[in-house]
């Protein structure tokens, strides 16, 4: 059975960091992603990479503070998140999918709230 369980949420100062982790079991992935969602807001993607590590996208806003990483031998993703602000507050969303493709990703963890106080 295939299951992403997320960990690392809290609450911070703005300024601060986070360090989330996404422990995948049951099978490898193409792709492993990190989405937040806001409350009121849509959800929004943050971070992706490919199991390679070759190809990293990160959203506008948070380039150059978050930095994706992984541990294959953990079959583990991490989202190492620095100079945050309270409007990184949410909840983060670990994702997969099979394939390095675009598309659908297939598998979602349960979300780690983050909250960042001013």
């Amino acid at each position: 059975q295939v299951q992403l369980v997320e960990s690392g949420g809290g609450l911070v100062q703005a300024g601060g960091s986070l360090r989330l982790s996404c422990a995948a079991s049951g099978r490898g992935f193409g792709t492993m992603a990190w989405f937040r969602q806001a409350p009121g807001k849509e959800r929004e993607f943050v971070a992706r990479m490919n199991w390679s590590g070759i190809n990293i996208v990160y959203a506008d806003s948070v380039r150059g503070r978050f930095i994706i990483s992984r541990e294959n031998a953990k079959n583990t993703v991490y989202l190492q998140m620095n100079s945050l602000k309270p409007e990184d507050t949410a909840i983060y969303y670990c994702a997969a999918k099979l394939t390095t493709l675009p598309g659908e990703y297939n598998y979602w963890g349960q979300g780690t709230q983050v909250t960042v106080f001013s």
